[in-house]
C-alpha cells in the first residue's frame, strides 16, 4: 500500500502549483511572437495568449499595376503570416503550460491525480490532459 500524502502537503503543493501557473500565464500574456510571409513582406505579431496585436504589410507587397492580383496576394500573405504567428504562440503555450497539463492529468510520479482540482483563489484548470480539445490540430 502506498503512503498517503497528508492534507498539509497536498495544500502546499497545490498553492505552489497555483503560483507557478499564474507566473506562466503572466509570462504568456507578456510574450510576443511573430510570424512572417512572403520573405518578410507581411509580419503578424500575436501575444502568448494567441491574440493578434500587430500586422505590418510592407509597401513592397503592393503592385500598383495589378491591384486585383495584389489584393489576393496580400490576403494570402496575411493569412500565412497570421497562421505562422499563431503556430509560434501555440508552441510557446505548450512550452509554458505543458508541465501543468501533465501534473493535472496525474502525470506527477508518486503524486496525487489533481485533475479537476479547484485551487485556492478560485483558480480551476479543466481539460488540460492529453486528448483535450485544445490538443487537436486544425
Amino acid at each position: 500500500m502506498e503512503p498517503q500524502m497528508d492534507m498539509q502537503q497536498i495544500l502546499a503543493a497545490a498553492q505552489q502549483m497555483q503560483a507557478q501557473l499564474m507566473s506562466a500565464q503572466q509570462q504568456l500574456a507578456d510574450a510576443e511572437v511573430e510570424g512572417t510571409a512572403g520573405g518578410g513582406l507581411v509580419k503578424a505579431t500575436v501575444n502568448g495568449q494567441g491574440e493578434l496585436i500587430d500586422l505590418i504589410i510592407s509597401a513592397g507587397a503592393v503592385d500598383t499595376d495589378d491591384p486585383e492580383e495584389t489584393a489576393r496576394t496580400i490576403a494570402d500573405l496575411v493569412l500565412a503570416a497570421v497562421r505562422s504567428a499563431y503556430s509560434a504562440a501555440e508552441d510557446l503555450q505548450q512550452q509554458k503550460m505543458g508541465p501543468f497539463a501533465a501534473a493535472f492529468s496525474g502525470g506527477m510520479p508518486g503524486g496525487p491525480d489533481l485533475g479537476g482540482l479547484n485551487l485556492p483563489g478560485g483558480l480551476s484548470i479543466p481539460n488540460l490532459g492529453a486528448g483535450s480539445e485544445d490538443d487537436q490540430e486544425n
